[in-house]
C-alpha cells in the first residue's frame, strides 16, 4: 500500500470505533493490525482468548496504544451473552462506528455424509451470529445518526461448490440478509457492506468441520493459495472508506467463476458437475 492510500485510510478510520469478530486470525486479524494501524479503536472479539491478546499485542508492537485496544471474548453462538458485550463496547468508548461481523467456520463434505447437526452449526456462526449481533448494535448506531455494519460472505456464497453444501448455505444466506437490511436502513444513516473473500492463506480450511463433525485440522487443511491477510485488508480498507455495497477480495480462479456465472451460469453448473464427479471417485 501506498503512503497516499494509507493517509486516505487514516482519514477514513482515525479514532472510529471498531468491533471485529473473528478477530483472533485469518481476515480478522489482519483487518485488527489494519485498523489499529490508522488510529481506530479497535475491539477484538473471537472465541480464544489467547489468540486474541496475541493479536493485541501485534498491535501494540505496530504502534496502537493499549487503550485503543479492547479484548473481548464472545461465541457467536451465544445469544445470551452478547447484550453484556454490547454494553462494554459502549462504556468503553461511548459508540459504535463498524461492525465487522466476520468471525465464520467452515464444512467440507457431501451432503448425504453431513450431519443435521454440522448444517446447524455452520449457519449458527456464519449466519444467525451476525444477525443477533446485529441487532442488539443497530439501535445503537441509529440513535447516533450513523454506522457501518458488514458481513463477510465467501465466492462459496456466490457459487455453490462440491463439498459445500452446509457453508455456501450460510454464506448465500448472509448476502441476503445484508441485501434486505441495507434496503431497510439507508433511511436512516446506516451503511451495510458485504465482503465477499477469494482464497486467503487463513486457517479456515484447518477448522472446518468434516461431515461427521469432526475438526480437519492443521494436517489437512493446508492452505497455500490466495492471498495473505494482510493484502485481504489492503483491498477491504479501500472499499470500506469508500463504503461500497459489495466487493470481491482477491481475483484469482474462483472469483473470475463467480464472475462467470453472471454471464453463462450454465456453463458453470456444469463444470462443477464435473468437479463433484471427480471429488466422489476419491
Amino acid at each position: 500500500m501506498n503512503v497516499e492510500q494509507h493517509q486516505t485510510n487514516v482519514e477514513a478510520f482515525a479514532n472510529k470505533v471498531i468491533w471485529i469478530t473473528g478477530a483472533s486470525s485469518g481476515i480478522g486479524e489482519g483487518l485488527a493490525l489494519a485498523f489499529a494501524r490508522c488510529g481506530a479503536k479497535v475491539v477484538l472479539s473471537g472465541r480464544d482468548k489467547d489468540q486474541l491478546e496475541r493479536v493485541h499485542g501485534a498491535c501494540q508492537a505496530d504502534g496502537a496504544v493499549s487503550e485503543n485496544l479492547l479484548i473481548l471474548p464472545l461465541d457467536v453462538t451465544d445469544h445470551e451473552s452478547m447484550p453484556q458485550a454490547v454494553e462494554l463496547v459502549i462504556s468503553s468508548y461511548g459508540r459504535i462506528d463498524i461492525l465487522m461481523n466476520n468471525a465464520g467456520l467452515g464444512a467440507r463434505a457431501f451432503c448425504l455424509e453431513t450431519s443435521i447437526d454440522v448444517y446447524r452449526r455452520v449457519l449458527e456462526v456464519n449466519l444467525l451470529g451476525p444477525i443477533a449481533l446485529t441487532k442488539l448494535v443497530l439501535p445503537h448506531m441509529i440513535e447516533q445518526g450513523s454506522g457501518h455494519i458488514t458481513v463477510t460472505s465467501s465466492v462459496a456464497g456466490k457459487v455453490g461448490v462440491p463439498l459445500r453444501t452446509g457453508y455456501s448455505a450460510a454464506k448465500f444466506a448472509v448476502i441476503g440478509f445484508a441485501d434486505a437490511l441495507r434496503a431497510e436502513t439507508a433511511h436512516q444513516g446506516i451503511k451495510v457492506s458485504t465482503l465477499v473473500p477469494g482464497l486467503v492463506r487463513t486457517n479456515a480450511v484447518a477448522t472446518a468441520l468434516k461431515g461427521d463433525g469432526e475438526v480437519i485440522g492443521p494436517e489437512e487443511g493446508v492452505m497455500n493459495e490466495g492471498l495473505t491477510m494482510f493484502e485481504a485488508a489492503d483491498i477491504i480498507l479501500p472499499n470500506l472508506a469508500r463504503q461500497e455495497d459489495e466487493f470481491f477480495i482477491g481475483d484469482g480462479q474462483e472469483v473470475q467463476m463467480a464472475m462467470m456465472k453472471r454471464k453463462d451460469p450454465k456453463a458453470v453448473f456444469r463444470g462443477l458437475e464435473k468437479m463433484a464427479a471427480q471429488q466422489f471417485k476419491k
